[in-house]
């Protein structure tokens, strides 16, 4: 290369590094670091904040809540398998460490591109050089939120607090309920949902009926419960293969679960649900205990940054982002986890769309940080892609089922043997040696003795009303 094209080509890299890292072209000093705000500690936010350990950036991140949640197992603390500390780390423990972060506990309720800030519930403002938007995504009702009130979701600790809650009552009402069909209404549980969720939802509570509660009550049998698991579609756990959702539904089945395919929920209030079959059949089930698993969609944040942008998010709430994960007209936003429509593309495939699964969000938090870590350096972002590695949902006591996508090939698990290895995998991805301990000693206690160690709840003024 002749010198005068190196030289203007070291000039044009110099120029784009100092427009990152905010140096003035009078003195060559640097008037700041780049600043990168990162909306939300999830899966995604987690790994970019831990990425840009070395990253000379100063990174803030602001979330609602003070911990981290790890949220393949709130179920499990839903139904009194696990205490909330066991699967939620503090934010500022988590990152003590790491001397170019610093963590905020607040709100955002408003984003602006063109001031680059963002606006908390508090009235403060945070200003950013690169923000990532990792806020992942709330319960949606297809537009009923009035369900929420009657058929609670889970995606916070808070919720699972309510819904353990709710579990449990029903049981103490029941046992204080001289009515049989009023009896008869505590012990039927509904469980809206086919996902991984609502599966193993439906699983633990026909263990806790069936193993955990005999024998502690005198006017009542608990394993006389009856648990239902209410899919809209044809088949469980869609994203697995054909033959391990229907051995999903078999070993729900021999849990004792009833298992309703291809039937929509119509209404749902604080005495039952009503239901449709597709054959148009309606039927009503009088329940107190009903659990929504039945879907998600993206944080409204996403839909008000949109509205900012003039980009139209998807039917599920999510923004559409470029290959790269950024916004069109905007590489200085990213998108990512739950929140962001994102396709993976791959050399010699056609793009295809990233579940909305922790493992993608991991994957986009390193990526986008490696990115930002690239511009720095005055070179170009790079498409995202995925590594799938398949998909396993735990369903009781000995019971899994596991799609693993491996360089040699498709393995399928089911039974035992996913169930193992479904307690492995979850142990090894949690965070921190003390949260693997905690679980451990927990799930080992709970297999052992059928008991469940963190049946407390408080506020029991009395028992749950309907609703």
């Amino acid at each position: 290369m002749p010198s005068c094209a190196r030289a203007t080509a070291s000039c044009c890299a110099w120029a784009r590094r100092s427009a990152a890292i905010g140096v003035s072209e009078a003195d060559g000093l640097p008037v700041h670091q780049p600043r990168v705000l990162i909306i939300g500690c999830g899966f995604g936010g987690l790994e970019a904040a831990k990425a840009l350990r070395d990253a000379p950036v100063e990174v803030t991140l602001v979330d609602r809540t003070n911990h981290h949640l790890f949220q393949p197992l709130l179920y499990q603390v839903a139904t009194a398998g696990l205490s909330a500390p066991a699967i939620a780390a503090p934010i500022r423990h988590l990152f003590r460490r790491q001397a170019n972060l610093t963590t905020l506990l607040g709100e955002v309720v408003d984003i602006d591109p063109i001031a680059r800030t963002v606006r908390l519930a508090d009235g403060g403002t945070l200003p950013w050089d690169r923000l990532i938007v990792a806020a992942g995504a709330v319960n949606s009702y297809f537009g009923n939120d009035a369900w929420a009130r009657h058929a609670p979701g889970l995606k916070t600790l808070d919720d699972a607090f309510g819904i353990r809650r709710k579990v449990l009552m029903a049981f103490e009402a029941a046992e204080r309920e001289a009515d049989p069909v009023q009896r008869a209404a505590w012990l039927n549980f509904v469980v809206i949902g086919g996902g991984p969720t609502g599966v193993e939802m439906a699983g633990t509570l026909a263990e806790i009926a069936h193993r955990t509660l005999p024998g502690e009550f005198r006017h009542i049998d608990p394993a006389r419960a009856k648990i239902l698991l209410v899919e809209g579609g044809p088949r469980l756990l869609s994203a697995l293969p054909g033959s391990l959702s229907e051995s999903a539904r078999r070993q729900l089945e021999r849990l004792g679960v009833q298992v309703q395919l291809s039937t929509k929920v119509t209404a749902i209030d604080g005495r039952g649900v009503e239901l449709r079959a597709a054959s148009g059949e309606s039927r009503r089930i009088e329940s107190r205990c009903v659990v929504w698993a039945a879907g998600v969609r993206g944080s409204p944040l996403g839909a008000l940054l949109a509205r900012r942008l003039g980009i139209e998010v998807d039917r599920g709430g999510r923004v559409p982002v470029l290959p790269d994960l950024t916004l069109p007209g905007h590489p200085e936003i990213t998108v990512i986890g739950d929140l962001a429509a994102a396709h993976s593309h791959e050399r010699d495939r056609a793009p295809r769309a990233v579940p909305g699964v922790s493992p993608a969000a991991k994957q986009m938090g390193r990526h986008v940080a490696q990115d930002i870590v690239r511009h720095l350096r005055g070179e170009a972002g790079r498409p995202f892609r995925y590594r799938d590695w398949g998909n396993l949902a735990t369903i009781g006591r000995r019971s899994a089922v596991v799609d693993l996508w491996l360089p040699l090939g498709r393995f399928h698990m089911r039974g035992t043997l996913a169930w193992l290895f479904w307690l492995f995998a979850h142990i090894y991805f949690l965070i921190g040696f003390r949260s693997r301990l905690m679980v451990m000693t927990d799930w080992a206690w709970a297999y052992w003795t059928s008991q469940r160690s963190a049946r407390v709840v408080a506020d029991i003024e009395g028992p749950p009303g309907p609703g």
